[in-house]
C-alpha cells in the first residue's frame, strides 16, 4: 500500500493513470522540453515546473494523481507548453530543484512530500518562488519565497467548528479514533471549538472490543451533548453513529469512502468536509476537465490538488499577487497568514448511501 504524503488523504491506492507526458530527469534537464505540438505557439520557455517523487516507491502514485490534475489544467488553460514536470526519485528532491532552475522557470510547484520540504529548508541554497504541497506539522516557518497549498484536515476541522457554532450548537460530544490523522482531526477541531466560544466538549475515545463499545453506549446515551464529532473513518464510523442516533452528527472526509450497505445507512445524514471536486462533479468551474477513474477518493483528492497547483501557480508567474480568490477543485483558495493558501472544503452529507451538498454555514 503506497504512502499518502499529506495529513488529509488515507492510504487508498490504486492502478496509476496513464502518463500524459514524460517527466523531466533532473540529471538531464535539458532533454525535458518536447517540440511543440502541431498549431502549438512557437514560444515554449515554461514558466512553471512541478516537482514531484515520481520515482519514489512509496510516493509515486501520489505523484502521478497530482501531475495528472497539473497536467489536465495546464492544456484547458492552453498553456501545457508553459509547464514542465520534472520527477526525482527518493533523496532527489534538491536535484529536481536546480533542474527546474536551469530551465528557467518562474514558479516551481512542489515538493509534494514533508520530509523533501525540510531537505529544501536545510539547504542552504535559496530557493525560487515556490509553491509548497505540504507544510510542516511542528509550526516551523516555511522557507523564504516559499508558499504552501496543501490538504490539510486541519483546515476541514476548524470549517467545521465554526460551522457548527454557527448553527447555534454549544455542547458537543467527540467520537474519537487513535490514528495519527483522526487525533490530528480531533484536536484541530477542539481548538477551534474553543475558540469559537463552544463549551469543553465530551471526549470518548473509540474501542473495537464489545466491552469498550458496551461502556461507550452507555456514555452516548447519557450525554447532553447537542451534537456529535465523529474523527474516526468509514465502517468504524457508521458504528461509532449507531451509538448516538439521536443526535446531529458532523465528521470529516475520512467518512467519504466505499462502504457496505448497512454501513452506509448509519452514517445517513452525517455532514461532513470534502473537496467540491468529489461533492460538486457537474460544476461548471469544471466543465471540460477530464475525470479519471483513479480507483479511490485519496487519489481524487490528489488529482484535485493538482488542477488547483497550476491555477494558483499560473497566478504567481508575474510574482506573488496582492489578491488570491480561487473557486478551486479542493475549495476556495486565497491567501492566509504565514504564506499559507488558506483552503475552505465545501460541507456534504450521505442521503441514501450518495454523497451530495449539505446546506452552506448560515
Amino acid at each position: 500500500m503506497p504512502t499518502v504524503p499529506n495529513p488529509s488523504l488515507t492510504d487508498e491506492a490504486s492502478p496509476p493513470v496513464p502518463p500524459p507526458a514524460e517527466p523531466v530527469k533532473p540529471p538531464q534537464p535539458a532533454k525535458a522540453s518536447a517540440p511543440p505540438a502541431a498549431g502549438a505557439p512557437a514560444q515554449s520557455v515554461a514558466d512553471i515546473a512541478l516537482v514531484l517523487p515520481l520515482a519514489s516507491p512509496d510516493y509515486a502514485r501520489a505523484a502521478e494523481a497530482v501531475r495528472d490534475g497539473f497536467l489536465a489544467a495546464a492544456k484547458a488553460a492552453g498553456l501545457a507548453h508553459r509547464a514542465r514536470v520534472i520527477g526525482h526519485e527518493d533523496g532527489g528532491v534538491r536535484g529536481a530543484f536546480d533542474a527546474a532552475e536551469k530551465l528557467g522557470v518562474r514558479v516551481v510547484v512542489g515538493p509534494l512530500v514533508r520530509d523533501d520540504l525540510r531537505a529544501l529548508a536545510a539547504s542552504d541554497k535559496p530557493l525560487p518562488l515556490t509553491l509548497a504541497l505540504n507544510q510542516f506539522d511542528d509550526g516551523t516557518p516555511l522557507p523564504p519565497s516559499t508558499y504552501a497549498l496543501t490538504l490539510s484536515i486541519e483546515a476541514d476541522a476548524r470549517l467545521l467548528a465554526n460551522r457548527m457554532r454557527d448553527d447555534q450548537v454549544v455542547s458537543v460530544a467527540l467520537i474519537g479514533g487513535a490514528s495519527p490523522l483522526e487525533k490530528r482531526f480531533a484536536t484541530a477541531f477542539i481548538d477551534a471549538w474553543l475558540v469559537a466560544g463552544g463549551g469543553p466538549p465530551e471526549v470518548y475515545a473509540f474501542e473495537g472490543a464489545s466491552d469498550a463499545l458496551g461502556a461507550l453506549r452507555r456514555d452516548l446515551a447519557k450525554s447532553s451533548a447537542q451534537a456529535a464529532v465523529v474523527t474516526l473513518s468509514g465502517a468504524q464510523a457508521a458504528l461509532a453513529r449507531s451509538f448516538a442516533p439521536r443526535l446531529p452528527a458532523f465528521a470529516s472526509s475520512l467518512i467519504n469512502e466505499p462502504m457496505e450497505r448497512a454501513a452506509l445507512a448509519d452514517l445517513e445524514g452525517v455532514v461532513f468536509v470534502d473537496v467540491p471536486w468529489l461533492v460538486h462533479p457537474a460544476a461548471a468551474e469544471f466543465a471540460g476537465l477530464p475525470r479519471p477513474d483513479l480507483g479511490a477518493n485519496a487519489l481524487q483528492r490528489l488529482y484535485a490538488l493538482g488542477l488547483d497547483a497550476f491555477a494558483v501557480a499560473r497566478m504567481f508567474v508575474k510574482g506573488v499577487p496582492e489578491r488570491l480568490d480561487v473557486p478551486g477543485a479542493t475549495g476556495r483558495l486565497t491567501l492566509g497568514d504565514g504564506r499559507l493558501i488558506a483552503r475552505a472544503g465545501t460541507f456534504a452529507t450521505l442521503r441514501r448511501g450518495q454523497v451530495v451538498p449539505a446546506d452552506g454555514p448560515r
